[in-house]
């Protein structure tokens, strides 16, 4: 069996819901991330933010990416899988939630996250594509 744990990418960071956008904005060109997961004073995942988050929630509306937080542009309950979790359940938690990154958490601790391109390295192309469709088809509110 194929776990989440296989097929992640490790290294994966968080950003505290504290932090300011221009400075998410630089850990992410830093890690060559799109995304991160930002986490609450605890360390527990309190959402993901992405780049186009920041372009589109903050920069585009005109606001002030070293005044607004991270934790401010956290919406809706964050998704995530255990590392001991089947491909099959990654996809569907995936496809079920039209997101295209979900953080791996073990132990509590986020130890990963789950991309398109980690999906695609271990599926094969009808799964692939069957994920693509429900993930990109529908139209709606940003995805992550």
């Amino acid at each position: 069996m194929t776990t989440a744990g296989d097929i992640m990418h490790r290294g994966a960071q968080w950003i505290p819901a504290r932090e300011t956008l221009d400075r998410a904005a630089q850990l992410m060109r830093e890690l060559n991330v799109g995304a991160l997961p930002i986490s609450d004073e605890n360390e527990r995942l309190c959402g993901i933010l992405t780049d186009r988050d920041i372009v589109v929630g903050c920069v585009a509306m005109g606001h002030d990416p070293s005044k607004i937080t991270a934790g401010e542009m956290a919406r809706g309950t964050p998704r995530w899988i255990d590392a001991g979790a089947d491909v099959g359940d990654v996809l569907r938690e995936m496809q079920d939630h039209q997101i295209r990154r979900l953080p791996v958490i073990e132990n509590k601790r986020l130890v990963g996250m789950i991309s398109e391109a980690d999906l695609a390295q271990h599926v094969n192309e009808g799964q692939i594509a069957s994920w693509a469709e429900s993930v990109y088809a529908r139209s709606g509110p940003a995805h992550h």
